[in-house]
């Protein structure tokens, strides 16, 4: 099987942390974002990974090539950002029959398998992963038909409009076919211009139940965080995540500061005499001074803290 991650935004909910490195590679945990995405696609059988990319794009293969994933991975670089089915038609050359395509913001558990099965048992051009939310409003709606067919898709819905909470997932099982209903060369938007197309000509969906989380804004990134570190995801974890808190390699802490639980530090962390550093995440390399705090923040690398610092993003290398 394989998959096509698509990981080109440029992330711009989450500068100044995406202003040097690309969404997918952020660290969740102490694990770059896209490796959770690999290691789930790896439990569903997927053996040949394609990864879309185009801001940051060598931040983007450097991190992959360290996580050894034991996959192959090959790279489509888009010569200009070309939305959501744009990047899969760039990517033609090296797609085969049928295969997975993922939003690369997206954290989740999702039953693959279960997706595959059914988009084999109906015969499908495309089958869409779809989830169940408690609020929908703020998210594109999809209506199907009790066998999984897919008769409308309603965006972002008035209150009295909401009759399902399922919504797009932002996973994809897609027959080849597919990408001849997507303009060469031009940017194009996959739920907006494909799907709808689709209607009524093999478009299906299916309910998958379970974690998902889309990490595209500081609040949900640090969530996000909080959830790996307990358990409330099915993935692979550091070995350095203890009692809600992961303490990178070569920090130095002082015994008079305190960590409060859940918190993330990255490698070669120094923190100072009395800070306090709560429910934040810090990038490797910062500095917290003594009796500095840091509050549901998070720090780019190599950020220095001199005083408070709370709800905030900080870009790489500031003092603040």
């Amino acid at each position: 099987m394989q998959a096509l991650i698509l990981a080109g935004g440029e992330g711009t909910r989450l500068r100044p942390l995406t202003y040097t490195v690309p969404k997918p590679v952020l660290p969740l945990a102490g694990r770059p974002h896209v490796a959770y995405v690999i290691d789930w696609l790896v439990r569903h059988g997927v053996d040949d990974v394609v990864v879309s990319c185009g801001h940051l794009a060598e931040g983007m293969r450097v991190a992959v090539a360290e996580l050894e994933p034991g996959v192959e991975i090959r790279y489509a670089e888009e010569p200009d950002p070309r939305g959501t089915a744009g990047a899969i038609r760039f990517a033609e050359d090296l797609l085969g029959d049928r295969f997975l395509v993922l939003n690369g913001d997206v954290l989740c558990d999702l039953d693959l398998t279960r997706l595959i099965e059914q988009h084999e048992r109906t015969g499908a051009q495309a089958t869409i992963a779809l989830y169940p939310v408690d609020d929908p409003s703020g998210y594109g709606l999809v209506h199907r038909e009790e066998d999984g067919e897919i008769t409308e898709f309603l965006e972002k819905p008035s209150p009295d409009r909401i009759d399902t909470d399922e919504i797009n997932a932002g996973a994809y099982l897609l027959e080849r076919s597919v990408l001849d209903r997507i303009p060469p060369e031009r940017a194009v938007s996959i739920e907006r211009e494909v799907f709808p197309d689709l209607i009524g000509d093999g478009l299906y969906g299916i309910r998958l139940e379970g974690y998902w989380i889309d990490i595209g804004t500081p609040e949900r990134f640090l969530e996000a965080n909080w959830d790996i570190l307990e358990g409330r995801v099915e993935t692979v974890i550091s070995d350095r995540v203890e009692d809600s808190m992961m303490v990178g390699e070569g920090c130095e802490i002082s015994a008079d500061a305190e960590l409060r639980a859940p918190c993330v530090l990255g490698g070669n962390s120094t923190v100072g005499a009395g800070a306090v550093i709560e429910r934040s995440v810090l990038l490797d390399g910062c500095v917290v001074e003594e009796n500095a705090t840091v509050t549901n923040s998070i720090l780019s690398a190599a950020v220095t803290v001199e005083g408070e610092v709370s709800g905030a993003v900080v870009g790489e290398g500031e003092r603040v």
